[in-house]
């Protein structure tokens, strides 16, 4: 857990950086919740296995613009190197915004995988690395720490290197989940995929039922009692305006006004009926496009039934 302040060695790691493959790095910010924060500390890990800290350097940039220049142009510009960050929009805000190339941000993996594979409350990554790699007793209370102060306590320093081995960690379990919630569908088993559906199949309808009538019963509770706002739920309002002109007072407008209007309209089902045939005095654009619908055969032979019951 090499600690650098000096400048000389942080560009020394910063050049050992640049043939790497994959870095995990996470930031310390001095004034976070101030108008001008500050970028206090880059921490940087090159080896996932590591669990003791050895390969994390913690690199000390406090009032030192030069070193972040040179670690964003020579590790955050660098398309060869794949950054991974948990919330990575925060971080990129003293790291290349925009400019950033080949970024991967746990939090969007962990996002983007079904509920069922990770039902997790929040998506934070004390939460991640608690559920997914059983680390426990994960303390972040110097998060919020006075990271603009030297010198660093050593309760500081620990809780910096510690993120980046969350960070690695999270990230090799994500990929594992990721996976699995991605298999290649054109070799799955279509027998055993039938087969778990048609088991949660009622499961799923008695809850998704439950669910929006307890839902409907709260909102209509919370109304009745003038109440906006519980712990656990926020009733807002809302109204939509809808503005509607008849179509020959647009035309008139255009034609008075001399306001260009050509552009094509979406020819609705009761529109194309009610032009009847005027419709092929037309050039009308025809755009296809294709969408699939799973059926279950089951339902399918229910309403064939219901029609010819009736």
């Amino acid at each position: 857990m090499p600690y650098l302040t000096s400048a000389s060695q942080m560009r020394l790691v910063v050049a050992e950086y640049t043939t790497a493959t994959t870095l995990w790095i996470d930031t310390e910010v001095a004034d976070y919740n101030k108008r001008h924060p500050k970028l206090s500390l880059i921490q940087v890990l090159d080896d996932p296995t590591d669990l003791s800290g050895d390969r994390i350097y913690l690199l000390d940039v406090l009032e030192k613009p030069d070193i972040v220049a040179e670690f964003v142009d020579k590790i955050m510009l660098n398309p060869a190197i794949n950054k991974v960050f948990h919330n990575a929009s925060y971080d990129l805000k003293f790291l290349g915004n925009k400019k950033a190339k080949n970024i991967t941000c746990t939090l969007e993996m962990a996002k983007n995988i079904p509920y069922y594979l990770l039902p997790l409350p929040n998506y934070q990554l004390k939460t991640l690395a608690t559920e997914l790699c059983n680390f426990q007793n994960i303390d972040k209370k110097e998060q919020t720490s006075d990271w603009g102060k030297r010198p660093l306590t050593e309760e500081q320093i620990e809780y910096a290197y510690m993120d980046c081995i969350y960070l690695a960690q999270v990230h090799l379990r994500l990929i594992e989940l990721s996976q699995q919630s991605n298999p290649d569908s054109a070799t799955e088993n279509l027998t055993a995929l039938t087969a778990r559906y048609t088991q949660i199949e009622h499961e799923w309808k008695v809850l998704n039922s439950e669910f929006e009538y307890l839902q409907e019963r709260i909102k209509k509770a919370m109304q009745a009692q003038n109440i906006s706002e519980t712990t656990d739920f926020k009733l807002t309002s809302y109204e939509r305006a809808t503005a509607k002109v008849s179509f020959t007072e647009l035309v008139r407008l255009a034609q008075s006004k001399n306001l260009d209007f050509d552009f094509p309209i979406t020819l609705t089902q009761k529109l194309q009926k009610d032009l009847g045939e005027n419709l092929e005095e037309l050039s009308v654009d025809i755009e296809t496009t294709n969408s699939w619908r799973l059926t279950p055969k089951k339902q399918e032979n229910d309403q064939s039934n219901d029609e010819t019951n009736a």
